[in-house]
């Protein structure tokens, strides 16, 4: 389906759009991408949900992108003898191993991990930073705190370390059976929650063995700091700012956010900017003007993606936030100064010749009358490569692997159309003209920008442009080999 702006929407499933009807209007109304949490659900949930999305996808022959987001190695308190108790500050308050359960001076955290890794003056946070402790003295099987900020603490709440790099593995074994069963459902990336480090990324790479895409969530000041190395191990990139905001100051995570968008671009790795973007449209139909801003500023920042949590999984009106957000971006999109900033924001990268070759087709494209960019590809590499220039027309990427398609939804700019493989460069030509005039991007009077690699059907190849006009006569005429 034709998008008219080049941000893509990723829309999470849930109780509130878990049927045939609802999943087909999500897609209709501008959701690209859908997400599976695998924090709630079971896989039979999971794998029916799987199962709507292909048929959607098959009726309405448009690639959809399926994003399975593990949960992560996710730290709580045990349960309270009262179910709640309320912590004043000042007050003191133990964490230990011991599964009694907890009242208004202790609770069990059952997590040695933690223990080992604490030290006096570490922070712990519970229930999303509501309530804050300070370590006062700790041993391998509890920690004695502070209450700094006291609130109300209940069953299971989770508890952030931001000040302590934890040796926990990103992949709980919950996370390992997950990801081998949504794997074999065939989903197309796999986002990783609370990486610290490059080598949680590569551990998930080695499992999912090329069966889908790799993208982490930056959630964790560690990952903040080793960012670079992280997102040069990943696939893609989620800024996560929820527990973002939990672990560091919230004044920080706007400049962090910024950052990050940047340098995924330069990278030619997608991103999404994720997390209460329109929270209040969980329970209102309409959203409230600072939320509308957010997204804006995403949009501006040069993200590829901008996510629905609640908002589409459990919400009162999911469609109308996706609606919402598509508007927000055709109008974002149609604003001169984003074009300005866009363009302002660009980074030369040519150091190969593909580099030189989708620069020269953007320049091409914006200082003549070319309607679209066509680039065939086999893994991918071309679009991201021609999305990082942020072309004022459209890319159309031409690819005979329906993996790589759907990937590619998850991409800026990227409308994705299968073709058979292909041997010759003319073939490839005119079915790019076909494809730019079904598809609604030009007409027989106009022309079109191809690339490809020569020899067909070997990534990383491509080696060739041409400007060429979308009427087949004319395309047989200029070249009748």
């Amino acid at each position: 389906m034709r998008r008219h702006r080049n941000v893509k929407i990723v829309a999470t499933l849930g109780p509130a759009s878990a049927t045939y009807d609802m999943i087909r209007a999500l897609h209709e109304a501008g959701a690209d991408v859908f997400r599976l949490n695998m924090s709630h659900g079971d896989h039979e949930g999971i794998r029916e949900k799987h199962r709507i999305i292909r048929q959607v996808e098959k009726d309405l022959d448009s690639p959809i992108c399926i994003l399975a987001d593990l949960q992560g190695p996710k730290l709580r308190v045990g349960v309270f003898a009262n179910g709640e108790e309320e912590l004043e500050p000042g007050a003191a308050f133990r964490l230990d191993l011991d599964k009694a359960e907890g009242d208004a001076q202790r609770v069990c955290l059952p997590h040695p991990e933690i223990f080992a890794a604490l030290k006096p003056g570490a922070s712990l946070l519970v229930n999303d930073g509501k309530i804050r402790l300070t370590v006062t003295d700790c041993g391998k099987d509890h920690a004695n705190c502070e209450v700094v900020v006291g609130g109300t603490i209940s069953n299971r709440k989770g508890v952030n370390v931001p000040d302590v790099e934890l040796p926990l593995a990103a992949l709980s074994d919950k996370d390992r059976k997950d990801l081998e069963f949504v794997c074999q459902l065939g989903v197309d990336w796999l986002a990783l929650s609370f990486v610290q480090r490059p080598q949680d990324v590569n551990e998930a790479r080695d499992l999912a063995d090329g069966r889908a895409a790799i993208l982490s969530k930056i959630e964790k000041p560690s990952a903040v700091t080793r960012f670079n190395a992280i997102l040069a191990a990943s696939d893609g990139i989620m800024v996560a700012r929820g527990d973002l905001g939990v672990e560091l100051p919230v004044q920080n995570v706007p400049p962090i956010q910024k950052r990050l968008v940047r340098a995924c671009r330069a990278a030619a790795k997608p991103v999404i900017v994720a997390t209460q973007m329109l929270e209040s449209m969980i329970e209102s139909p309409v959203p409230t003007r600072a939320e509308v801003s957010d997204v804006a500023t995403a949009i501006y920042e040069g993200a590829d993606a901008i996510m629905l949590s609640a908002e589409s999984a459990a919400g009162s009106y999911p469609v109308e936030a996706v609606t919402t957000m598509d508007n927000v971006a055709r109008e974002v999109e149609n604003d001169p100064t984003y074009t300005q900033i866009i363009e302002a924001s660009r980074i030369a990268a040519r150091t190969t010749v593909a580099d030189g070759i989708v620069a020269a087709a953007r320049e091409i494209a914006e200082t003549t009358d070319i309607k679209a960019i066509c680039c065939f590809t086999q893994s991918g590499t071309t679009a991201l490569l021609t999305a990082r220039e942020r072309p004022r027309v459209p890319i159309i990427a031409m690819t005979s692997q329906r993996g790589t398609a759907r990937r590619l939804a998850l991409s800026w700019g990227v409308n994705c159309v299968m073709t058979p493989e292909l041997e010759r460069f003319k073939q490839a030509v005119i079915i790019a003209a076909r494809a730019a005039r079904t598809q609604g991007y030009a007409t027989t009077l106009d022309q079109i920008v191809v690339t490809a690699g020569v020899p067909f059907n070997v990534p990383g190849t491509t080696n060739i442009l041409r400007v060429a006009p979308c009427q087949e006569s004319l395309i047989y005429a200029t070249d009748p080999s």
